[in-house]
C-alpha cells in the first residue's frame, strides 16, 4: 500500500478501502503474468468525477459505473493483438456469424481496434469472449469475477461493469491520455 501510495495516488472510489483496490490489481496482476505497477484506473473511479466531454463531471456512481483499467505490457499487448487478428480473419472470411446486433458492433470495433492498435493501445472488450482468442476470453473472464468479488466485499464499490484496455508502452498511454486531454479542452472551450 505504500507503494501505491507514494507513487501512483489511491483511486477516488477506494479512497475509504485502498487494501482492496491494491489486492484486486495483484489479483489480477497474476492472472494475466503482469506486473501490479503496470495496471491502473482512469475515469470516474480515478478521479471522483468523469472526464468524458459528454457527462463532464458526472460523479461516479455505484451500480452504475463502470470501473476502466488500464494495463501497461507490451507481452499483453502482442497477446491481444494477436487475438483481434484472428477474429479479424475469422470475422472478414465468413468463418464466424454475427447477429444483427453484434454485426454492427463488431463491423466498428475491426475499424476502430485496427486505428487503436497503431496508436498503441487496444481495448479487450472489443474482441469476442470466443475460446478461439483466449486472451480476450481471459480477461472478460477476469472482469465478471472482479465485479463479483467486489459485489460481495464489504465497503468495496459496486460497478455495473469493468474492463481493460491494454498499452504496448508507457509512451502510447501518455500520447493517448495526453490525446484525451486536449479534445477536453477544445470541446469545454466550445461550451464557454
Amino acid at each position: 500500500m505504500a507503494r501505491l501510495w507514494l507513487s501512483e495516488g489511491i483511486p477516488s472510489i477506494f479512497c475509504i478501502c485502498p487494501a482492496i483496490y491494491d489486492s484486486l490489481r495483484c489479483w489480477i496482476a497474476e492472472c494475466l503474468e503482469v506486473k501490479a505497477k503496470e495496471i491502473g484506473l482512469v475515469g470516474s473511479a480515478q478521479l471522483g468525477k468523469s472526464l468524458d466531454p459528454c457527462k463532464l463531471g458526472t460523479p461516479f456512481i455505484d451500480r452504475r459505473s463502470d470501473l476502466d483499467f488500464f494495463i501497461v505490457s507490451s507481452n499483453l499487448f502482442a497477446k491481444l493483438k494477436e487475438d483481434f487478428e484472428c477474429w479479424s480473419d475469422d470475422f472478414k472470411g465468413g468463418r464466424l456469424s454475427a447477429y444483427n446486433r453484434e454485426r454492427r458492433f463488431w463491423k466498428s470495433n475491426l475499424k476502430r481496434s485496427s486505428n487503436n492498435i497503431n496508436r498503441g493501445f487496444i481495448d479487450a472488450n472489443t474482441i469476442p469472449s470466443f475460446p478461439e482468442y483466449p486472451t480476450a476470453e481471459k480477461i472478460q473472464k477476469i472482469m465478471e469475477l472482479l465485479i463479483l468479488r467486489l459485489k460481495n466485499t464489504k465497503d468495496a464499490p459496486k460497478p455495473q461493469k469493468a474492463s481493460i484496455r491494454c498499452y504496448t508502452s508507457w509512451d502510447s498511454f501518455v500520447q493517448q491520455k495526453s490525446l484525451n486531454l486536449r479534445h477536453l479542452a477544445e470541446q469545454v472551450r466550445k461550451q464557454l
